[in-house]
């Protein structure tokens, strides 16, 4: 008897169990890219969008006995949505300078950080429905290791108090939400980034990362997603072919570029004499930036670009919370929009509900 496909909404366990019961006798070998691809299987053709299988032993149809085959899947682990990772600091800086300064909430003070982040953080979740959230940030008060190995890191900066309270504030939302956040003294958001991205493509998932800074662009890959706020709302997908477009070198270059090309806002000075092109054809004459130190231009400065490219590099060892799936809890968030007195804001919440 053949084994018949399965139907549409298939539940996510049963339908590894129908690839697992499915015979060669009956079913031809899955051709790459039909529903097998390398290590990773999508089921799109077979019907069930929602659902993929990431296998660590999959190499061939193996016999079983007689006449009959199976497919031998060591071990497979489901994963149906993104995980959605958003830098907080980054989306609360933009809705403050975007948004006027007369929003107001609870007791006079500023909103408008507030507003435009819960605007950012509900259309993010609406367009990628992710399986979970993790919102990023920084922590103000405490210095990090860079600004300690490199004094003018990120120097001059100077943050509007009501941009600092909102700051300190925001994170209650995401919690209240039913999301998760990642902030510890010593890192920075795109610590949280790099930790975030890197831990759910090892559990086989893929990730969203959105994030203003191009920094994050090191974190593209095939399963890893980046999103770049451009104007009025509009995000670009950012995936390894728009980073060689943007930068002209590989994602995992990103910190040997930054490191030769320097970075004014993050205040790296970069190479002497070498801009975007020279550090691009840099690396590409080169492929590393320990490689291209032996290029007669980067003569004595051995030190400082190996110390502005471990600067540039993002800790994926950083700290994190569980990340299981998340069912939002918008009623909790409207409750806190409202105690706020961002009636607004409260309303749309308890309208997602």
């Amino acid at each position: 008897m053949k084994a018949s496909p399965p139907p549409r909404a298939t539940p996510a366990r049963s339908l590894v169990s129908w690839l697992l019961r499915a015979s060669l006798s009956d079913l031809a070998p899955p051709a790459r890219g039909q529903f097998l691809s390398s290590s990773w299987a999508s089921f799109d053709k077979l019907g069930a969008r929602d659902y993929r299988c990431v296998t660590q032993d999959f190499p061939h149809p193996k016999p079983v006995e007689g006449r009959t085959f199976g497919y031998a899947i060591e071990t497979a682990a489901i994963v149906t949505r993104p995980l959605l990772v958003i830098d907080g600091d980054s989306f609360a800086h933009r809705a403050y300078h975007a948004l006027p300064k007369s929003l107001r909430s609870r007791g006079g003070k500023g909103g408008g950080a507030i507003l435009g982040f819960a605007n950012f953080l509900l259309k993010l979740y609406a367009d990628e429905q992710p399986r979970a959230v993790l919102a990023a940030w920084d922590t103000l008060e405490t210095p990090t290791w860079r600004q300690q190995a490199l004094p003018d890191y990120q120097g001059g900066r100077v943050f509007d108090d009501e941009l600092v309270d909102q700051l300190k504030v925001l994170p209650r939302l995401v919690l209240a939400c039913g999301f998760a956040i990642a902030k510890a003294p010593g890192y920075e958001a795109d610590d949280f980034l790099a930790a975030a991205a890197t831990g759910e493509e090892k559990r086989g998932g893929t990730a969203i990362v959105a994030s203003g800074d191009r920094d994050a662009f090191q974190l593209a890959s095939e399963r890893t997603t980046i999103l770049q706020p451009l104007r009025a709302g509009e995000m670009a997908r950012i995936d390894p072919a728009g980073v060689r477009e943007r930068y002209g070198v590989e994602p995992h270059q990103v910190p040997d570029f930054i490191a030769l090309r320097g970075d004014p806002s993050d205040k790296i000075p970069g190479a002497k004499g070498v801009g975007p092109k020279g550090a691009a054809a840099l690396l590409e004459k080169y492929g590393t930036l320990e490689e291209a130190l032996a290029d007669p231009r980067l003569s004595g400065q051995e030190e400082s670009l190996r110390l502005y490219r471990k600067i540039a590099t993002m800790n994926a060892a950083a700290p994190l919370p569980p990340l299981p799936d998340q069912t939002p809890t918008w009623t909790r968030a409207a409750a806190l929009a409202r105690d706020w007195e961002l009636n607004r804001l409260a309303d749309r919440l308890a309208a997602l509900a």
